[in-house]
């Protein structure tokens, strides 16, 4: 009796992992392209910024996040800064391929609060390309924004989080479809 519970726990654990690991990916791929959203949707912010609020700031955080498996180093090099509303800021993110293969990574954005996500502009930024790096390479990724004076004023604290996915094999097969 134990055996069977054991057998059929285990078998599921392994349904799970492999639907994880091989069918989320392309699952999630076809619902950014059915639904527009993805690294298609980001692009850099074109209009002039508004006149420099410098009666408040604004603090924005950052964080970075590895999806699945991907290998790489990835963080902020700095972990929050303090802005007035307007001000252009310049910040980076540190990337290293850890691996003895080259690799292509795409970085992923969110804001919180989700409130917020249209008052922080992005003039630069790493997200806007697909980040490859050879066996063993690093590099500083550069982000230069902007947060609009329009922001509420109830709201003191942006998060900035970048995920960033292993693309590699995606790319691949682009360039063999080609």
């Amino acid at each position: 009796m134990h055996k069977a519970l054991v057998a059929k726990l285990l078998g599921g654990a392994i349904v799970m992992f492999a639907f994880a690991v091989f069918a989320m990916p392309p699952l999630y791929r076809l619902a950014c392209d059915v639904l527009g959203i993805g690294p298609q949707q980001y692009s850099a912010y074109e209009e002039a910024a508004a006149a420099v609020d410098e009666s408040r700031t604004v603090k924005v955080q950052f964080m970075s996040t590895n999806q699945g498996a991907m290998p790489w180093v990835f963080e902020p090099a700095q972990f929050e800064v303090e802005v007035h509303p307007g001000e252009r800021a310049e910040v980076a993110y540190y990337a290293k391929n850890t691996t003895s293969r080259d690799m292509v990574a795409q970085a992923i954005p969110s804001v919180v609060p989700i409130s917020a996500v249209d008052y922080l502009h992005k003039i630069e930024c790493f997200c806007f390309e697909r980040q490859p790096l050879g066996a063993g390479e690093e590099t500083d990724m550069k982000l230069v924004f902007f947060v609009d004076p329009e922001l509420p004023k109830s709201v003191g604290t942006l998060t900035l989080s970048y995920s960033v996915f292993d693309i590699t094999d995606r790319v691949a097969s682009e360039v063999s479809l080609n």
